[in-house]
């Protein structure tokens, strides 16, 4: 691509990701000095089109960026009336009572939101301000000042699918900052690439990851209770892999129904799409969905690490901002507060930094702050919990847990102090032959649906002369060496049917990827065993279009 010359255009900030990170940090950015000059590039067709999340929203972030959202009009309505938590068998179910539990558990005062909505409204209060936002610009390679981050490429489009320019090849643009935040979500292809240029994860421990599979469904109004959260654990994962679900009644006669996977599980026959199309199945799940339809699909990985697989969060130029730093409180199943509040404190640094002439160096301040402040005392409270259930299982995990959260929020302090995550996800597969394979139910078609019809209900599009953006490091592993050691986990663990193995005339297997289905939730990146796959962002505007997740 050297022959083609790139356009470039100069801002004090450049922010990569339309997410509650990256949008909180521009309206902050413009709050303080409505002279700086910030963008926001957004992979998706549009902003919100790639945001999926559970989510009951804690506002505390909001409230200290726009503390007058209410008035402002956001998309916030459905306040948290009841909150449940069950343990479930395959045909029945306890409640667990809230009174054991934290105060910091308790969902009630928080609102059950569309993100993408949110983000949607968050979009427009930026623009308000003067921030230029660009959807379907995806920011596919950093540029560098020596060792600095300055900038980064967005909008190339036109290549073939060899990855040579085409007739109607666009180079796209450098566009270039004093500072560069990186608010990609879980996994982004640029964060990695400064993780691993820096070392900035070395001393913390591994990232771990989950992987969250949602829909949506119109129900009967008889069902349908308005501000009802419903959290479950147990079946049908039982003692296969960690993980639970989460059923939460918005307006609109519409629930959002999700299951999460932790991604760390050892048996590589373990499908975790299934177990989320099993789990509806469940009789308190069947008997609320019955009569209803399903009206949306997707997915994406979440980060789980928490406190202890935060790393270094700054290099020269560049910051790491909400999910691509990690900030997701496991078990109050909420991201999108810390992610916020990253943001404000990126951009409180990065402004204090522009007006004292310091452009391009490493924000130290805002790690100060993330270590220190709000995001620290949520995390740290917590940071036990997702450890304990890895080392010693559900049951152990929800006593000592439990027990942990209670000493941290009373006292400061933990009886186990500061536990640390074993191996990676992708390290914690185990081989297949050690494992049973799992009999899956095939999908009714009624509760349960099979992925690619599902996925076209995340309304999915990618060209398909473009190169394609799964890319493995040696073509020959997953049939050399992920099939016989551990019957290719990838056709299981993706979500959106992804990869398959398939047979030539001769009977022999074939690696197929159909990276036309992906939905980007780069489970493939991470779960992979042999750490083969590489997610490469496709040109922009390409991947799913979700309307309300």
């Amino acid at each position: 691509m050297a022959d083609f010359e790139r356009e470039s255009m100069d801002y004090d900030v450049v922010i990569v990701g339309g997410g509650p990170a990256g949008l909180s940090a521009a309206i902050r950015l413009k709050q303080i000095n409505l002279e700086l000059d910030v963008v926001v590039l957004e992979k998706g067709s549009e902003v919100g089109a790639h945001i999926l999340s559970g989510a009951v929203l804690d506002t505390c972030g909001l409230d200290q960026l726009i503390p007058e959202w209410k008035e402002k009009g956001a998309p916030i309505q459905t306040e948290v009336k009841k909150d449940n938590f069950f343990l479930l068998g395959p045909a029945g179910q306890i409640r667990i009572p809230n009174w054991p539990m934290p105060p910091l558990m308790s969902n009630h005062g928080k609102y059950i939101v569309s993100m993408a909505n949110v983000c949607r409204w968050m979009a427009e209060q930026a623009e308000e301000l003067g921030v230029e936002i660009f959807p379907g610009m995806a920011a596919s390679e950093i540029v560098w000042d020596g060792d600095r981050v300055a900038g980064v490429v967005a909008g190339e489009f036109g290549k073939n699918p060899d990855g040579t320019p085409s007739e109607a090849y666009e180079p796209g643009m450098e566009l270039r900052g004093k500072y560069v935040f990186l608010s990609e979500g879980v996994r982004g292809s640029l964060a990695k690439t400064v993780i691993e240029k820096f070392n900035l994860s070395k001393g913390h421990c591994p990232q771990k990851f989950g992987i969250g599979m949602k829909e949506i469904w119109e129900i009967d109004p008889k069902k349908h209770r308005e501000g009802t959260v419903t959290h479950t654990m147990g079946w049908p994962l039982n003692n296969n892999a960690g993980g639970g679900s989460f059923i939460y009644h918005l307006e609109n006669n519409q629930v959002y129904v999700g299951f999460v996977v932790h991604l760390n599980y050892q048996n590589p026959h373990l499908f975790p799409y299934m177990e989320f199309q099993r789990f509806k199945h469940h009789p308190m799940v069947a008997d609320l969905l019955e009569g209803g339809k399903r009206v949306a699909y997707g997915a994406r990985a979440i980060s789980e690490g928490g406190w202890q697989s935060i790393p270094k969060l700054t290099a020269p130029g560049t910051v790491l901002l909400g999910c691509s730093a990690g900030l997701v409180n496991v078990p109050r199943i909420k991201g999108n507060h810390n992610a916020m509040l990253s943001g404000i404190a990126a951009a409180e640094a990065a402004a204090k930094a522009i007006a004292a002439g310091r452009e391009g160096d490493e924000l130290t301040d805002y790690e100060a702050d993330l270590r220190s402040g709000p995001i620290a005392r949520d995390l740290k409270k917590v940071r036990n919990v997702k450890p304990m259930w890895s080392k010693w299982g559900m049951f152990p995990s929800l006593v000592f847990g439990g027990l942990d959260m209670w000493t941290n929020n009373l006292f400061g302090f933990s009886l186990f102090g500061t536990l640390r995550h074993g191996k990676s996800d992708a390290a914690s597969t185990g081989e297949a032959s050690k494992f049973p394979k799992i009999d899956y139910p095939k999908p009714d078609g009624k509760l349960s649906f099979d992925r690619l019809t599902n996925v076209s209900f995340s309304f999915t599009n990618h060209e398909e002369s473009q190169p394609c953006h799964l890319q493995l490091k040696d073509a020959s592993v997953p049939l050399s060496v992920n099939l016989p050691k551990y019957d290719e986990p990838a056709q299981r663990y993706c979500p959106a049917g992804v990869y398959e193995v398939l047979e030539d005339e001769e009977g022999n297997p074939r690696f197929q990827i159909n990276f036309q289905n992906c939905v980007h939730c780069k489970t493939c990146d991470i779960k992979d065993p042999s750490q083969n796959i590489n997610w490469t962002t496709p040109q922009g505007g390409d991947g799913p279009n979700y309307p309300n997740m």
